[in-house]
């Protein structure tokens, strides 16, 4: 079963991802995405250490290339966050920039074939109007065609608004 959720920054989407695998078979993975970078981005990872403690999450810190990640045996794997992994497979650390539509879904695939249970945590883009920087631009508009390509394949999509999970697709398992 593949779970996506989506919904705006800090609106309670990784709290109900971990208690939707608690749900699940063990063993629960958790794939962090989320490069350490600056005080802000140590801040988030400790945080989201600590949300999960106690949860029996085995952490895989894995960044980019997650297509040739393997993972000891099938279980529940909690994917955290496809923004996360969008940007490090989009920009490298020259600045330069690609298309990385084909890693992260490869990747994500990969994860499926070996999981019974895959929940996905993304965020809501580009539903605003603001100006933004050509890159920024850019990956909106990736971030957007891979939601759109995830939501696809999902058996349930649900919007986290305010903490309050939203059928989109599917159904609302807890």
């Amino acid at each position: 079963m593949i779970i996506m959720l989506t919904g705006g920054s800090d609106c309670g989407k990784s709290h109900y991802a971990e208690e939707l695998c608690l749900h699940f078979d063990i063993p629960r993975y958790y794939i962090a995405a989320m490069m350490p970078f600056g005080d802000g981005s140590e801040q988030k990872i400790e945080r989201h250490r600590q949300m999960r403690a106690g949860k029996g999450f085995e952490t895989v810190e894995r960044y980019t290339d997650l297509a040739h990640l393997s993972l000891p045996r099938r279980g529940t794997v909690l994917l955290e966050c496809v923004c996360n992994l969008t940007a490090n497979e989009m920009f490298d650390g020259q600045g330069n920039m690609r298309d990385p539509y084909d890693a992260v879904m490869d990747g994500i695939d990969a994860l499926a074939r070996q999981s019974d249970n895959l929940i996905i945590v993304t965020n809501d883009v580009g539903s605003d109007s603001g100006e933004y920087t050509f890159e920024t631009r850019k990956y909106i508009e990736v971030l957007g065609r891979i939601n759109a390509a995830l939501a696809q394949k999902a058996d349930s999509v649900l919007e986290l608004v305010c903490g309050i999970p939203i059928v989109m697709k599917g159904e609302r398992l807890i």
